[in-house]
């Protein structure tokens, strides 16, 4: 009788000493399902906690587009042959006498290069005088040169070259092959065609964004978007600055996770369980994949939506939950897309915590036991 009393007592402080060591405060990766449930606004914590079916996929699936805006798509292609001021010409006068005014002695014809055309729009060509550019095509500039020199020189014959020039010229910056500033020709009137001149993109075509800017006015787009959308790409325009850059977007990975950090997008889309694979997976010896989260902040709209309310006014905290184990629970994370700022967590299944409480007591245990072996007692 008073061995099982004894057993019983032992039993019962046990239990106590497991249940203090559980509330030490063990090491561990984060909260656990029910205390992120306990945080909920339903129990007045500062947090709606969803469930993630097919309802909550709708929802949360709208992603806000990356496109040009309709006045960039508008403008057409300009013609690659109007001068204007900032740009140079090349010019080649034949005279129809054997000692011109132009040309060298023996020579029929002169050529007369890199005339740039000023801030007025303006060029100064020898016994033609000063002459408006800016404005007209090379064929119709021939024809002004022309009749100012025939004045000068029997039938005189020109021949007029719109060359690279600051008029309508470009600059092309970031992840391209060549950075520079390039001139806006008949081949490379268009966004793609002046990205493949300045020796193409450099970043992986899934995450590649082109910037460009016009003036006052900014526009952005994917680069795989300009291929499948003709319309995205756009003419281009003196002065244009474009600018290929990395997606910029990532995701924070934390808990029973293979690593915990911050994640950068590697697809334009980002489903819960892609992000889930870019981290390595459940870790198997920890995860609880009953308890994957996704916390996030969500507009009025969206959460009004989600939860039938009209009354919420302002950003909200949200902690989507997705069970891994239901039947369906894998083609909800297939469906559940990742967004920028994002926090998946993980947690811990139940039992890690009490492994964890039993090792610190067989450790206890063991220290114990050495104890009692050096003092003899």
């Amino acid at each position: 009788m008073s061995v099982n009393i004894s057993n019983r007592v032992r039993l019962v402080a046990l239990f106590v000493v497991v249940t203090l060591v559980a509330s030490c405060g063990l090491p561990r990766s984060g909260p656990n399902k029910r205390e992120i449930y306990s945080s909920s606004v339903q129990r007045q914590g500062d947090a709606f906690i969803v469930t993630v079916n097919d309802r909550v996929v709708k929802y949360t699936s709208v992603a806000p587009v990356i496109d040009f805006s309709a006045k960039f798509k508008r403008a057409g292609k300009i013609g690659s042959d109007i001068i204007r001021p900032g740009d140079v010409l090349g010019l080649t006068i034949w005279e129809n006498v054997s000692d011109g005014l132009l040309a060298g002695v023996g020579q029929s014809a002169s050529s007369l290069q890199q005339i740039q055309v000023d801030a007025t729009g303006s060029i100064f060509v020898p016994y033609a005088g000063r002459i408006k550019a800016a404005g007209n095509t090379p064929d119709q500039l021939r024809v002004i040169i022309t009749k100012k020199l025939d004045a000068q020189t029997p039938d005189p014959q020109v021949i007029v070259k719109r060359l690279a020039g600051d008029g309508s010229s470009v600059s092309v910056m970031g992840g391209v092959g060549m950075q520079g500033v390039y001139p806006i020709q008949a081949a490379t009137r268009t966004l793609t065609a002046m990205l493949a001149k300045a020796g193409g993109v450099t970043i992986e075509p899934e995450v590649a964004q082109i910037k460009v800017t016009r003036g006052n006015q900014a526009g952005k787009a994917w680069l795989a978007d300009l291929y499948s959308n003709p319309k995205s790409d756009i003419a281009l325009r003196p002065g244009d600055k474009i600018f290929v850059q990395q997606d910029r977007r990532a995701f924070t990975a934390l808990g029973a996770t293979g690593t915990q950090r911050r994640v950068p997008f590697t697809s334009q889309k980002l489903s819960a369980i892609e992000a889930i694979a870019q981290v390595g997976g459940l870790n198997s010896n920890l995860a609880d994949p009953t308890g994957v989260f996704i916390f996030r902040d969500e507009p009025a709209e969206i959460a009004n939506g989600l939860l039938g309310r009209t009354d919420l006014k302002g950003s909200q905290r949200f902690a989507y939950v997705l069970d891994l184990t239901e039947p369906n629970g894998m083609f909800l994370g297939r469906d559940f897309m990742i967004r920028d700022g994002d926090t998946v967590y993980v947690t811990e299944a139940p039992f890690v915590q009490w492994n964890k409480t039993l090792g610190v007591l067989n450790r206890g245990i063991a220290t114990g036991s050495s104890v009692k072996t050096v003092t003899g007692l």
